[in-house]
């Protein structure tokens, strides 16, 4: 897997985004300032979302001049933003590198949830995801996933950071790549989201989603405490083998282990495992019963989603009629199996979809230097 050090992503500044409060504090003594001064920098950037140091007035000009000598405090960049007309936002995003990922902010009535990425392309090879068609390039640092939140807060003007009444209420690790294959990073940075003194949201209000990285989730429940989610999609080992690819390493037993020892797990807080609706494939009324017997014993919510197409995908939708049969039958045996209603999906937003153009971008980049002359 390919890591790339901060410093060699951002090379016109170290960038103060991704830093821990312990790192901003020994970089600001490099300064030869005081620890406060890091707790006053943090709320400038994390609770007011200020990224010109001019404006942190609460600096003085000395202090100012230094930091932009030395650092920057920088999202990364918006190549487009897309808005469907359902109210589902899509953001492609251009890191300092060069490379793209995206972002969607899927809106309720009045509030929603932010769909991080947390690498550049996907490793899986589930081959009823888009995002799967895009090979690994890296893992993302943590200042471009939290950077990826901050886009969000930038777009809807909340600033300062709000306590009640946020349109961008939560986030779920459900972007492009597998958290758990970037574990350290996404760690990091959702603990900078959590913090209370500046960006402020509830891990209560974070839910991680992983194809299945069995040794990881422990520590994800230890370490952050946040909701659990779980891409199934299959009952069997062989169908699963297929689907999620994972599955090979970390069947269906290993992770569902896995799942009934997460720590935070409770009939309160239930884990997820999402199920895509795939025609003839995983929809049949033995299939939905033998779910409810694999989740005997874990708190479980099904989320039922119906597959959305993309481009070239060999899979279709599973009948409106085979979707509610499957959820009725899960309902009837005791699990809360609600069909998720699909959002963005005119602009390619919805689950399964995403997939930057970083690689027809590069791509094309490659031809028009094939075709200088010599």
């Amino acid at each position: 897997m390919s890591e790339t050090p901060s410093d060699q992503i951002n090379p016109i500044g170290q960038n103060l985004i991704g830093l821990s409060r312990e790192e901003l504090t020994a970089e600001l003594a490099k300064l030869g300032e005081k620890p406060f001064r890091a707790k006053q920098l943090w709320h400038w950037i994390y609770h007011r979302g200020v990224s010109d140091f001019t404006e942190m007035t609460t600096l003085g000009k000395g202090l100012r001049d230094k930091l932009m000598e030395n650092y920057v405090v920088a999202r990364p960049e918006i190549v487009t933003e897309q808005r469907s007309k359902d109210g589902t936002r899509k953001w492609l995003l251009r890191t300092a590198d060069g490379n793209e990922i995206e972002s969607v902010y899927i809106p309720e009535e009045d509030r929603g949830a932010m769909c991080v990425s947390s690498q550049v392309g996907c490793t899986l090879t589930c081959t009823f995801c888009h995002t799967g068609t895009q090979k690994l390039v890296r893992n993302l640092t943590p200042a471009e996933i939290v950077g990826q939140f901050m886009v969000g807060r930038d777009s809807y003007g909340e600033w300062p950071s709000p306590k009640d009444g946020r349109m961008l209420s939560n986030i779920v690790m459900m972007g492009m790549g597998e958290p758990l294959f970037n574990t350290d990073n996404v760690i990091k940075a959702l603990k900078i989201i959590m913090d209370g003194d500046g960006l402020a949201l509830s891990k209560r209000r974070i839910t991680l989603s992983t194809s299945g990285v069995v040794p990881e989730i422990k520590r994800i429940g230890e370490e952050l405490g946040c909701g659990l989610a779980i891409s199934l999609h299959a009952v069997t080992d062989e169908l699963r083998d297929v689907l999620v690819p994972i599955n090979r390493k970390y069947p269906i037993a290993d992770l569902l282990d896995a799942c009934r020892a997460y720590p935070v797990a409770s009939n309160a807080r239930r884990i997820t495992f999402e199920y895509v609706m795939l025609k003839g494939i995983n929809d049949s009324a033995a299939e939905a019963r033998e779910l409810a017997r694999l989740l005997k014993g874990i708190p479980a919510k099904i989320n039922l989603i119906p597959f959305n197409k993309w481009p070239g995908a060999a899979y279709d939708c599973s009948p409106t009629p085979n979707i509610q049969r499957f959820s009725t039958i899960l309902n009837d045996l005791g699990l809360s199996a609600p069909i998720r209603v699909p959002r963005g999906r005119d602009i390619l937003a919805a689950c399964g979809q995403l997939k930057s153009e970083s690689l027809r971008a590069h791509k094309a980049k490659l031809s028009q230097a094939d075709a200088l002359p010599a």
